[in-house]
């Protein structure tokens, strides 16, 4: 990291941005998946391996990848094949007894047809004890897309079942970091929520931090220390093109999109103390919307989108407060130990989740904002960056776990958990993209 940047911050400042500046790190190809813990409630579902007509691509197959998905969210139980009694594709060799038997609410059957370059999908999802079909569609796909075909189908059956949108076609974005010929390299990539399929946008020797998703999943803010300082960059994915938006002296930090996507919030030093700012990204025109002697950062959108949480330490140590509209007093949220910070709100507006540290534990936890009640969700102690999915239902974090880095999801109460670790190297800095209809 550039030590002539750190030098012209005060240890307060940066005791308090640790968070938005700590050492970045990931992987060099795809992340693989792995479950830590399950729900104890976790709905049992069983997810017929789909019929296939005509040669369909090698690989993943449909009916594992929606499994996978299903499971990620530890609200579902999925049943191995290998315990089923019959593997029926359509409604009339579906036996319910049998299901029952084996202890099913729900079971996805389909089958898989190829034309062309083209492979159509028909599932069937149906409620086990009532007898019923609850989900019956068609969706087709080009036969090198079937990942997203999968996933496509995991939404429509989660949202069945749940009431609530899927989110396994939305994205992640990370920062990664190796080592090449010696030197650090830093990547910033894009991959489906499950780690799969990644993509390197931006690859760098010096530090990448903080990516932001736009709320149109087309474009990526954050921050690059390539110029030997830290500036942040707008990068629009499909072409590539990047934009330098903030290069004032001193801190450019921690970029958070407007739900219309037109401005930015932003940390700058510029006037010399650490402050929040909101930039028009059409006119570049700022409005500084905290002002006080404490350090303020790290600020992010309520679910109204009207308001903002940030971390301050004005009352003698990193803290979460809200300020309902910008320019309005902000109101002190956590109280419970020393150190809260990064502070993400849920869709809901129900809760707000950051890191929290507990002696010498940083943990993930989240506050009701109507109690003010506090929970920890996490049993790791090196937890940073949460960032929550977009239906509010999980969250992903970075953590280390017996000496690797890796990106964990978890519920949103915390009741169950999978992990990413990186295939090489360490992977921090996650970022949950939209729900893009």
């Amino acid at each position: 990291m550039t030590q002539g940047i750190w030098n012209n911050l005060s240890k307060p400042m940066l005791a308090a941005i640790v968070l938005i500046f700590v050492a970045v790190s990931g992987v060099r190809a795809e992340l693989l998946i792995r479950v830590t813990e399950g729900a104890d409630s976790a709905i049992p579902v069983a997810v017929v391996p789909f019929a296939e007509s005509g040669q369909l691509p090698a690989g993943d197959k449909v009916g594992s990848i929606v499994q996978a998905d299903l499971t990620m969210t530890g609200e579902f139980r999925t049943l191995p094949p290998e315990k089923m009694l019959s593997l029926p594709s359509r409604r009339e060799e579906v036996y319910f007894r049998d299901w029952r038997l084996l202890g099913q609410r729900y079971v996805l059957v389909g089958g898989l047809t190829r034309s062309g370059d083209r492979v159509q999908a028909r599932y069937e999802l149906f409620d086990v004890n009532r007898e019923e079909r609850i989900l019956g569609e068609t969706a087709a796909a080009p036969a090198s897309n079937m990942r997203s075909l999968a996933h496509h189908i995991s939404d429509k059956v989660y949202e069945a079942i749940t009431g609530v949108p899927g989110v396994f076609s939305t994205q992640l974005a990370f920062v990664t970091l190796d080592t090449a010929n010696g030197k650090p390299r830093y990547r910033l990539q894009v991959s489906d929520v499950d780690g799969k399929r990644a993509r390197i946008r931006l690859e760098s020797q010096e530090p990448i931090l903080s990516p932001a998703w736009s709320p149109d999943g087309k474009k990526l803010a954050y921050v690059s220390f390539e110029t030997g300082k830290p500036v942040i960059f707008v990068h629009e994915l499909v072409s590539g093109k990047r934009t330098k938006v903030a290069d004032f002296p001193g801190l450019n930090s921690a970029p958070a999109w407007s739900g219309d996507g037109r401005s930015l919030l932003m940390t700058l030093s510029r006037d010399g103390n650490a402050e929040i700012y909101r930039m028009d990204l059409d006119t570049g025109q700022l409005t500084r919307l905290t002002n006080h002697w404490a350090i303020d950062t790290e600020a992010n959108w309520d679910a109204s989108g009207k308001g903002i949480f940030f971390t301050s330490d004005r009352s003698g140590g990193p803290q979460i407060y809200h300020m309902k509209t910008p320019g309005a007093e902000p109101r002190r949220i956590t109280f419970g130990g020393r150190y809260n910070a990064r502070p993400r709100a849920d869709s809901s507006g129900e809760f707000v989740y950051y890191v929290h540290q507990r002696d010498s534990a940083f943990q993930i936890a989240r506050t009701d904002l109507e109690t003010g009640e506090e929970t920890i969700l996490t049993r790791t102690e090196s937890d940073e960056s949460p960032s929550v999915a977009p239906n509010g239902r999980m969250l992903i974090y970075a953590t280390d776990q017996n000496g690797t880095s890796v990106l964990t999801v978890i519920s949103s109460d915390g009741g169950a958990a999978y992990s990413l670790p990186g295939s090489e190297g360490e992977v921090r800095d996650p970022a949950w993209g939209p729900l893009v209809r």
